[in-house]
């Protein structure tokens, strides 16, 4: 849950620090003291969009930071993204800290207990900890498209949701390249006349892996022969040749005579058999190097039609490798690629045959799979819809009708379900809205085309409550979900927020005093003016506090306005006294 949230220079927010309790806690104030704006700095927290406009007027950034405790069920779920993100220290993850902080260039930057992160991990995360329901989301729930999301969630399917989309995927592939092999015979043509050059090329070359290395060396010697070999000759002098002109010995002689003086030493000095059998090693090595440099200089040889020969291949191979590839390795490696893409596009036909084959059997098992959704989202909706209904009429919605609409379209390049072929996409075969009719006697007609904000809002909050078994989502904040009802509806919502603290921490704004007198925690915002500038400050209420701030919302802190809180507090102390366990929800089932 959240435990404390900290807020520094954001919109008229100078520097706010607030500790929430476990259970349903309640946000009062009046309109325009900054309520909502807390709202928006834990949306900041979470990952919204920044906007470098939300900073307070003459501060350079924004800071939201809050510390979150966690329960086992919520640690597993978030231990593998921690983990995975390096933001786990040692196996502890009782408690994360999330930061976010926004600069008037409109730059923003994340953190994860206390490592940077981008946004993307910050609203991985924050999804976990959070689920904000404000006017935005009353606003989706007249979208049908989230309504199929609804349901899924309701009736567990989203994992078999998740399967059917990758099998969905891969259709979608093999479409793709039916497409590309029936658009433009004659471009797969060129394309063919283009590989089949490129292989002709290469294996006409008849590459060798690291050929071109040996062929450099090859032609390093080549054209250096004559060097080479007047060098070769001039060390050979200088080993083994006659007496010079001016009557040096050749070196090979030299050591061998240094070998027979140190052999004279060595009979007088025994210390000097070492010396002498280095220098009968020398010398006997030198007689070996003399041999071996002349036999490598009886070799060399001046060849410049092999030059030739070796300067064009070295030329044939480094054309090849500017087109195809770095190495001669790349070179091979293209050859065989191109040679499995002129395969598919030469036996097209069967290529054609074979995709045909897979598609028809991926759109069958997309059909089983599609239908038993199907038939679980008829099951799941019908049940619903009747939850729905007995929780609209506690909220005074009694005469409400309220059902889930599931249909499918036909598409003759559809999947198979029942001797039809009906259009499909990643969620399956099904179009779906919520139904409803407020009055009796009326049709029922699209949800938003009938409700209004108020009932929009009370739909939502019946919505949450059927589905909150199945949110495992510790903290939920409802902003202002009493818009457009009265203050005997809202005794009513209130207690059902109560019920929803049973498992999670719930934060509620509200301007009905009806529904603050259920809150667990009541906190009040308030706004003030000094040296020009406008600040929010946040109290935590106590009992008389409380009172005189339920009084002010009902419009009158006189005495009788103070006894119509204390009946307020009386009614939903007694109210939560009936159910001390508060109230058990129904528990959600697997359809499928």
């Amino acid at each position: 849950m959240l435990e404390e949230l900290r807020i520094q220079n954001f919109a008229i927010i100078d520097n706010l620090e607030l500790n929430f309790a476990s259970g349903f806690n309640v946000i009062t104030g009046e309109t325009g003291a900054g309520k909502s704006i807390i709202i928006d700095a834990l949306e900041l927290l979470l990952g919204g969009k920044a906007d470098g406009g939300a900073i307070r007027a003459g501060s350079e950034k924004a800071t939201v930071e809050g510390t979150f405790s966690l329960k086992d069920e919520t640690q597993a779920l978030l231990k593998p993204v921690l983990k995975r993100e390096e933001l786990l220290e040692g196996d502890d993850a009782r408690f994360v800290t999330l930061t976010r902080e926004v600069r008037r260039n409109g730059r923003s930057s994340a953190r994860v207990n206390g490592i940077t992160v981008n946004n993307d991990v910050l609203r991985e995360v924050g999804a976990q900890l959070v689920d904000i329901h404000g006017q935005s989301e009353h606003l989706s729930l007249l979208n049908p498209r989230s309504h199929l999301d609804l349901i899924d969630r309701y009736a567990n399917l989203l994992e078999m949701r998740n399967g059917l989309a990758q099998v969905v995927e891969r259709v979608i592939a093999i479409r793709q390249e039916i497409k590309m092999l029936l658009s433009d015979k004659a471009e797969l043509e060129r394309r063919a006349d283009r590989l089949r050059y490129d292989i002709e090329q290469i294996e006409a070359a008849d590459l060798v892996p690291g050929e071109d290395d040996e062929l450099v060396a090859e032609r390093n010697r080549l054209a250096n022969s004559e060097q080479l070999a007047k060098l070769c000759g001039d060390v050979a002098a200088l080993l083994s040749e006659e007496v010079d002109t001016i009557g040096r010995q050749p070196a090979v002689d030299q050591l061998m005579q240094v070998a027979v003086l140190l052999g004279k030493l060595s009979q007088i000095d025994v210390d000097l058999e070492y010396e002498h059998d280095l220098a009968v090693t020398i010398s006997e090595q030198a007689q070996e190097l003399s041999i071996a440099i002349r036999r490598y200089g009886d070799k060399v040889e001046y060849n410049p039609e092999r030059l030739d020969e070796v300067e064009e291949r070295l030329e044939l191979i480094t054309n090849l490798k500017k087109r195809y590839g770095t190495t001669i390795e790349d070179v091979i490696e293209h050859a065989e690629k191109a040679k499995g893409e002129l395969d598919g596009i030469e036996n097209s036909e069967e290529r054609l045959e074979e995709l045909r084959k897979n598609e028809d059997k991926f759109l069958k098992v997309i059909g089983e799979l599609a239908h038993r959704m199907s038939t679980a989202r008829v099951v799941a909706g019908k049940q619903l819809g009747e939850r729905i209904v007995k929780e609209l009429a506690d909220l005074r919605m009694e005469n409400t009708r309220f059902e889930v609409e599931v249909f499918q379209e036909e598409d003759p390049q559809g999947c198979y379900v029942l001797n039809k072929r009906l259009a499909f996409d990643q969620t399956g075969i099904d179009r779906l809205q919520f139904m409803m009719s407020a009055n009796p006697g009326e049709p029922l007609r699209p949800l938003a085309k009938v409700a209004s904000g108020g009932e929009t809002a009370r739909i939502m909050l019946a919505l949450k409550r059927v589905l909150a078994q199945a949110d495992q989502t510790p903290t939920l904040i409802f902003d202002e979900i009493d818009q457009g009802i009265g203050g005997r509806v809202g005794a009513v919502v209130g207690e059902k927020l109560w019920t929803l603290a049973s498992n999670h921490q719930v934060l509620c704004v509200t301007h009905l005093a009806q529904l603050a007198g259920y809150g667990d925690k009541h906190y009040r915002v308030t706004k003030s003016s000094g040296s020009g500038r406008t600040s929010t400050q946040v109290i935590a209420l106590e009992d008389a506090e409380r009172v005189e701030e339920l009084a002010a919302m009902l419009g009158t802190v006189t005495e009788t306005g103070k006894q119509s809180a204390r009946d307020i507090l009386s009614e939903a102390a007694v109210r939560k006294g009936q159910d001390k366990s508060k109230e058990e929800l129904p528990k959600q089932q697997t359809l499928f």
